[in-house]
């Protein structure tokens, strides 16, 4: 279970990551009690840290008694220099794929078993869309994902293989099918979705490669439907990457 702690004897700041690792995509507010069970702490315990956390911004406390991540985490994290460095290159670029298309786009990158987005650019409101800057979703269901599953380490794939849920009636929830898909990705350069994520959305995706062949992103637009714009979209996001690429390559280091 995310964040849960067992350890006797654990650490002050251990204990407040380990309530901080509670939240995930499918557990965004927490109450107390919800808490300290997925954290694995004390009633008691869990009590005296949210209520430190929250005086810091670390976590904030709705109307419901639901706790949510705070603000001050969020801004934190977007300092990191995966975020920073990447988002800030790429930026140019996802603008040009929005004014170009008027749709969703989405930088992401791979945390473990699921896709953090780290920008997006929000398109026609008809699409229902639940990313968010700075979430996670899982990587078997959306178009990023896919991307970036593909090219993750193989113990990465086995465990995403191992544990597939359903989100929708279309949801690929088959590792075989899955890793069939996966196989495609690879060979056309290129992942897709339909209504796998969120009834009425359907993506495209393409990796962002540094130096040609190491893929540390994937960019990707939602639409309605797919349909004959497929390639079209595929190519636009190809220039784009290229483009972010080039860039990301420029600003490198050089090598001792």
């Amino acid at each position: 279970m995310a964040g849960r702690l067992s350890t006797p004897g654990a650490s002050v700041v251990s204990r407040a990551f380990a309530l901080l690792g509670a939240f995930d995509d499918r557990h965004r507010g927490l109450t107390l009690s919800e808490l300290s069970r997925r954290a694995g702490l004390p009633l008691a315990t869990t009590h005296r840290l949210v209520a430190e956390l929250v005086e810091l911004g670390a976590l904030a406390r709705h109307g419901s008694g639901q706790y949510v991540v705070g603000r001050r985490i969020w801004s934190t994290g977007l300092l990191a220099p995966v975020q920073t460095g990447l988002r800030e290159l790429a930026s140019p670029f996802l603008h040009d794929i929005f004014a170009a298309t008027r749709a969703t786009v989405h930088l992401a990158v791979r945390e473990g078993t699921q896709v953090l987005y780290l920008d997006r650019l929000g398109g026609s409101e008809s699409v229902p869309i639940v990313s968010r800057v700075g979430g996670r979703l899982p990587m078997h269901c959306t178009g990023v994902g896919k991307v970036l599953l593909a090219h993750a380490p193989q113990d990465v794939v086995a465990e995403v293989l191992g544990s597939l849920r359903r989100v929708t009636p279309y949801t690929v929830v088959h590792a075989d099918l899955l890793a069939a898909q996966l196989e495609r990705v690879r060979r056309d350069g290129y992942a897709t979705t339909a209504d796998e994520m969120t009834i009425g959305a359907s993506s495209v995706a393409v990796p962002v490669l540094r130096g040609g062949t190491e893929v540390v992103a994937a960019l990707g637009i939602v639409v309605a439907r797919l349909r004959r714009d497929r390639q079209q979209l595929v190519a636009a996001l190809r220039v784009a990457t290229q483009g972010i690429g080039r860039v990301l390559d420029e600003s490198s280091p050089p090598p001792d």
